[in-house]
């Protein structure tokens, strides 16, 4: 009796226990879940918890420097493009230091941005900072500047070597043949070897042919227009100030160029080259002691590679039709063109794009001729 008993018993629990198990089942398999009913009761006017707006995405932007006047320029346009596109922007620069550098990115990376975009001071060094950004899972765009010796996800600048080879070709207008002076970037900065075999692409066939002679062939610590002087004095002094053309490499080199010549009377008299377009050249440009200089539209670098930082940060993926070898991988590659700026064509190229002022440009040369100095 006692049995029979129990086994209805037991009978009834499991019954009460699989009603149960199916009342849940199907709870489960309604929209919204098991706590679909639980949510509807919280949703009234009494006590709802609000929909928490959703996190914007955060872009990384590790920099160099600020100390110069075009890297000012590539985080405000950058930062407003991105932020057009509904992204916040957290900067920093480090102003030449390796370790603060990565000390900054690794800030960035802990509190977790979505993409990483740098401007590397050192190439090599930098790889660092690549492989920190990787291992949190972010990826890493190299803004201008290729990153060596590292997985970087996308390389955004200019076609390097043709920024060389524009400036060669502008010089060899000038002096077909001569005495040639090579004023380089920054040795850590692949930029400047990229922008040296563009400038020997055009000046090897000249070398072989005896045409021209290279007498001086130096690269600049950290870009430093001071060391650009430095450089140029010694190249004078070795060759008892018999130079017929200078290639600098960037405008801040071409201002030590410039100073260094002036200091000998020879300002205006040797063509010049730069890049950049930076304001100090373009009035150098227009009053005749700087030649020319490789104009890069930053605003369409910073917008693109902003563009593309978004999508990334995103999830999105990115493809692109080239790539530039880093010493590692094939890296992917957009590159876009440089111009090349002289007398002729300023008001058509950097002013027109309203990258600097006719006024500001002109100014020195307005002023010169008013006081007559």
């Amino acid at each position: 009796m006692k049995g029979r008993i129990g086994r209805r018993a037991i009978g009834s629990r499991l019954g009460t226990i699989g009603a149960v198990a199916a009342m849940l089942l199907l709870s489960a398999c309604s929209p919204g879940g098991a706590n679909a009913g639980l949510a509807e009761n919280a949703g009234g006017p009494s006590g709802a918890a609000e929909a928490q707006p959703a996190r914007k995405l955060v872009v990384g932007l590790s920099l160099d420097t600020l100390l110069e006047e075009r890297w000012k320029k590539d985080r405000d346009l950058f930062k407003a493009a991105a932020e057009k596109l509904g992204a916040e922007v957290d900067v920093q620069a480090a102003n030449g230091d390796d370790a603060k550098q990565i000390a900054q990115a690794e800030n960035m990376i802990s509190r977790r941005v979505d993409v990483l975009v740098v401007v590397p001071h050192d190439a090599e060094v930098s790889a660092a900072i690549v492989a920190k950004a990787h291992r949190a899972g972010i990826k890493v765009i190299s803004y201008d500047r290729l990153i060596l010796n590292a997985d970087v996800d996308l390389y955004v600048s200019f076609d390097n070597e043709k920024v060389g080879a524009l400036a060669a070709q502008a010089i060899v207008a000038q002096a077909p043949r001569g005495n040639f002076v090579l004023i380089e970037g920054a040795d850590t900065d692949n930029n400047a070897h990229m922008i040296k075999r563009g400038q020997l692409s055009v000046l090897q066939s000249l070398v072989d042919r005896g045409d021209i002679q290279i007498v001086y062939d130096r690269f600049t610590k950290e870009w430093k227009p001071a060391e650009a002087l430095a450089n140029m004095r010694a190249a004078l002094q070795a060759n008892g100030g018999a130079v017929d053309a200078v290639l600098a490499a960037n405008d801040g080199t071409a201002g030590g160029v410039a100073a260094a010549l002036a200091e000998r009377g020879l300002a205006g008299k040797i063509p010049v080259s730069g890049m950049d377009a930076e304001l100090a050249a373009a009035q150098r440009i227009v009053e005749g002691t700087q030649t020319m200089t490789v104009y890069k539209p930053i605003r369409k670098l910073a917008e693109t590679a902003a563009e593309l930082a978004v999508r990334m940060a995103k999830g999105e993926r990115v493809s692109t039709d080239r790539t530039v070898f880093n010493k590692k991988i094939d890296v992917p590659a957009i590159l876009l063109e440089p111009i090349a700026v002289n007398r002729s064509n300023i008001d058509a190229t950097i002013i027109a794009d309203g990258f600097h002022s006719r006024e500001d440009v002109y100014r020195h040369v307005k002023e010169t001729a008013a006081t007559g100095k």
